[in-house]
């Protein structure tokens, strides 16, 4: 190699890093002690592993040429990288990959153009990448960010993945800043473990966006997670994750026996206005939150909402005017009354994921309303006549009329309570046999006992009790024993009392028939 082709100043690791760049290979300058070659572990790495910043610059922004038939890359593995690496408004065209290497000084990629990026096992006091794009992936696995990741209006071409990772909070409290960031494909953050808020306000996502057994922590702040009209074009997934850095794929399902570890938010959530494509999974993930925080999805838009996480103790779970299409949820993992608002919330069918019977289900209605609204009340109705389940969608409608009794004055309140004593509102026609044949049986037994004698003894027809109550009770006929008898006394009230009693519930009856014939049509 001519002397013109590399600095004169190079230390051997240096050296050897210049080379591999120009070969393409990979420089590894690992011992065979995992411990001493853990990146981020405590073990003090001497000048034998310790390479510049500032070299690593130039070789990424003026390098020399590739032997020939050689393509360079950057592939550097167990190194100490002092100074701090600068990249900003620069082109980079070749593929960065940087596994195990430990950095004593920030890494600064803000308006910085690259094709892959590979940063795999790395200690990185804090990662700048604001506007940061790239052709290919970001990788930031199983790395240590003791102030944050900053990627404001990124663009990532394909995958961006940040498994394992361990992000801690920056001076403003926040562990990852992605506002305005753009996934070409998938967002993976599986097992992630932060400390912070992460702030993902209006980023997109092209595939899914995973979460799946990840650990959010922001017990200084109200957000663990504010992705305020984030878009998602297939699933984001809040739920337990296979414990295993040997998988080749995470966001797998699990195979029976590995072990999962279920998704921990400490801190409220905050999803306002998201879109998803295919759905928001959130299962058996255990939300910590305070009195004053919440899971917010206010109108968020999704095919699929499956909302089966542990009940949190505490906080809020708000889904008012969100829209969705199937959900899928299980009656423990709502919160109690005060806890839960559905106002506007808008779903075409139920797909219960464990018990729900429809007691529970009126519940979740009255948990959600401490005031009366008709409006989610309707909305469980209609989506179980959807699936053909009229006499429960019946009982919820029967619920919410009762609901609203309770709000009426006296008087219709009285009124009310008497339609659905007799026929349940129209939606217990069956009643009104029940209450005429006792008012007729009873009536009976009182006039066979204390018959009334004739008005006119000659004309008078036979005596029947049974017919005479009848005529009593049904105001539209004439069965011609009414008139025939003169009652006083307490057979006259009694009369009084069966034919007022006759005519209301021949107007209950008729407009309860019609009710069930309108509905059925």
């Amino acid at each position: 190699m001519d002397s013109d082709e590399f600095p004169d100043d190079l230390t051997p690791a240096e050296y050897g890093m210049w080379q591999a760049f120009r070969n393409g290979s990979a420089y590894d300058l690992r011992g065979e002690d995992e411990v001493q070659d853990d990146a981020n572990g405590t073990s003090p790495w001497g000048a034998e592993r310790t390479v510049r910043a500032r070299m690593v610059a130039l070789l990424l922004l003026s390098g020399p040429s590739p032997l020939p038939g050689r393509a360079t890359a950057l592939k550097i593995t167990g190194a100490r990288i002092t100074g701090p690496l600068d990249l900003s408004n620069s082109q980079i065209d070749v593929p960065v990959e940087l596994r195990s290497c430990r950095f004593e000084a920030p890494v600064r990629l803000v308006d910085c153009q690259m094709r892959t990026v590979i940063f795999d096992g790395c200690a990185i006091p804090a990662l700048e990448a604001a506007r940061l794009t790239t052709a290919g992936d970001l990788q930031l696995s199983n790395c240590t960010i003791p102030f944050g990741i900053s990627m404001p209006q990124a663009q990532i071409g394909t995958d961006l993945t940040v498994n394992f990772s361990r992000l801690h909070r920056d001076r403003r409290g926040r562990a990852w800043i992605g506002d305005g960031l753009n996934v070409g494909q998938d967002l993976n953050a599986e097992l992630l473990s932060t400390s912070g808020e992460i702030s993902l306000r209006g980023a997109r996502v092209g595939g899914q966006f995973s979460l799946r057994g990840a650990s959010l922590n922001n017990e200084h702040g109200r957000w663990a997670l504010n992705a305020l009209r984030l878009v998602v074009e297939e699933s984001l997934f809040l739920a337990p994750g296979a414990a295993s850095q040997n998988l080749s794929r995470i966001a797998d399902t699990p195979a029976r026996g590995t072990r999962v570890q279920r998704t921990e938010v400490r801190g409220g959530v905050l999803l306002d206005g998201a879109t998803f494509g295919n759905g928001l999974i959130i299962e058996y993930t255990r939300f910590h939150l305070a009195d004053d925080q919440e899971v917010s999805l206010r109108s968020i838009q999704a095919p699929e909402l499956r909302f089966m996480p542990e009940r949190p103790e505490r906080g809020s779970i708000i889904l008012a005017n969100a829209t969705v299409g199937r959900l899928v949820d299980k009656a423990d993992s709502w919160p109690g009354p005060g806890q839960l608002e559905l106002q506007g919330f808008t779903y075409e069918t139920l797909a219960p994921g464990g018990p729900f019977p429809l007691a529970a289900r009126l519940a979740w209605l009255a948990a959600a309303t401490p005031t009366y609204s008709p409006e989610p009340y309707d909305r469980l109705a209609a989506s179980l006549r959807a699936t053909g389940e009229d006499a429960d969608a019946n009982d919820v409608t029967l619920a919410k009329l009762r609901r609203r009794r309770a709000d009426l004055p006296l008087a219709p309140r009285a009124w009310e309570g008497f339609q659905d004593l007799v026929l349940g509102y129209g939606y217990r026609p069956a009643r009104g046999l029940f209450w005429l044949g006792s008012l007729w049986l009873a009536g009976s037994l009182w006039f066979a006992s204390h018959p009334p004698p004739p008005l006119n003894a000659d004309e008078a027809p036979h005596w029947q009790p049974a017919i005479y109550t009848l005529d009593l009770l049904l105001p539209v006929l004439d069965l011609g024993q009414e008139a025939a008898w003169r009652t006083s006394g307490a057979s006259q009230w009694i009369a009084l009392f069966l034919v007022i009693l006759g005519w209301l519930l021949a107007t209950i009856v008729t407009a309860g028939a019609a009710a069930v014939i309108l509905r059925r049509n």
